[in-house]
């Protein structure tokens, strides 16, 4: 349950606020109503948010690894959720995605993508436990400004995730709209089992 209301004052602000949601997403993000009653905190996130959109020297895949990586090490399951449906749109294997939370138990990962996500953890963690060895590593195969990109993800990504799970805000649905329902054939000999 959320630990602040999710239908702000209904101001213009908030109601391009809720067109802009629907039309990119297909529904209204609650982290954006929960902004919505700190009418400079939302514009501020969202310039933010825009900007950081446009960062694009990192491989879009590792950064969205990393997000989760990061948001599950937090425990926000709205991130999680998020970053599933995002990680869906651009065609990311599901297995990348179901195994973040357990990514050292998974074979589903380059020796890259597990640096990204132990980077992810270890930037998450309460002091950050990164070494000197995985950070050198990534920096000589990611390029210097890929490598700072993935740094500031992370920190946006905690950002967002101690944002949304102080303010007890959950999964959405996202993910759900991701799995392919079963065909009548199938959900009918399911049902009769």
């Amino acid at each position: 349950m959320a630990r602040i209301s999710l239908t702000p004052d209904r101001t213009p602000l908030v109601r391009i606020t809720e067109w802009y949601s629907r039309r990119a997403y297909g529904k209204v993000l609650e982290p954006l109503m929960a902004l919505a009653h700190n009418r400079r905190v939302l514009l501020t996130t969202s310039r933010f948010e825009l900007s950081v959109g446009r960062w694009k020297k990192l491989d879009p895949q590792l950064k969205l690894l990393a997000e989760m990586a990061s948001a599950a090490a937090i425990g926000c399951s709205w991130c999680i959720d998020f970053g599933y449906w995002l990680g869906h749109g651009h065609g990311m294997p599901q297995e990348k995605l179901r195994d973040v939370p357990v990514w050292r138990d998974s074979d589903a990962y380059t020796p890259l993508e597990r640096d990204v996500l132990e980077y992810a953890e270890a930037m998450t963690a309460t002091p950050p436990t990164v070494e000197d060895d995985l950070a050198e590593r990534l920096r000589q195969r990611l390029g210097d400004a890929a490598f700072v990109e993935l740094t500031s993800m992370i920190a946006v990504e905690n950002l967002r995730s101690r944002t949304n799970a102080a303010l007890g805000l959950h999964s959405q649905g996202f993910k759900d709209t991701c799995d392919i329902p079963a065909r009548p054939q199938e959900a009918r000999t399911a049902a009769s089992q």
